[in-house]
């Protein structure tokens, strides 16, 4: 397998996919808010709350499109997109397995995922590198889990639409959760090349 290599093209800091990766992050505590409001005796917002989801989903789909188009990708975009990513996801986990809405066991598989992919992730800064460049995998896996949360929320209501969205949210959410798995150990396989490649390096050096 080759290993993707990371490809700077500008050095701009206020690009538009960098602004709405930065808008992402900024919607993360807000979702927040909302979602976990009931809970604390404030009002239900949950409409709000979906729309936020659904605006994060959107802007996840085109800073990474525009970034490669307009050739705007940058050292600051590639850590701000998966940072808002696996942002965005957990806090809606917490949001969501707090309101009881998704399984606590499902939470669980998704926060081992995230686990291993920060102990890869540690494994490749030990040897002196960053991120690896973002795969369509793994934007694939994170738009099936936005776009099935949002609809999750929507299953949990009264209104006609509730059975209908349940099924599909639960139909995004799994192939999200596998997508976002195989994405994980594709990249372990890419860090485990590269720390390997190091190694022989050193060793012929």
């Amino acid at each position: 397998m080759e290993v993707q290599e990371t490809r700077v093209q500008t050095d701009r800091v206020l690009t538009i996919p960098n602004l709405l990766s930065m808008a992402r992050l900024v919607g993360v505590p807000i979702f927040l808010w909302l979602i976990l409001w009931p809970e604390f005796g404030g009002p239900n917002n949950d409409g709000w709350a979906i729309l936020i989801l659904m605006l994060s989903g959107i802007s996840d789909y085109l800073d990474g499109k525009l970034a490669r188009r307009w050739g705007q990708i940058s050292r600051l975009g590639q850590i701000l997109d998966p940072a808002a990513d696996r942002l965005f996801v957990l806090s809606t986990l917490v949001g969501l397995t707090w309101r009881g809405i998704l399984p606590w066991w499902v939470t669980a598989i998704l926060l081992a995922r995230e686990a291993f992919g920060a102990s890869v992730l540690a494994i490749l800064n030990r040897h002196g590198y960053g991120p690896l460049q973002v795969t369509f995998l793994g934007k694939a896996a994170t738009f099936n889990l936005m776009y099935g949360f949002p609809l999750l929320l929507i299953g949990a209501g009264h209104s006609w639409v509730a059975t209908p969205a349940l099924v599909v949210s639960w139909a995004f959410i799994w192939w999200g959760t596998a997508l976002y798995w195989w994405s994980a150990i594709l990249y372990a396989v890419q860090a485990r090349q590269i720390v390997k490649a190091d190694r022989l390096g050193g060793a012929a050096a």
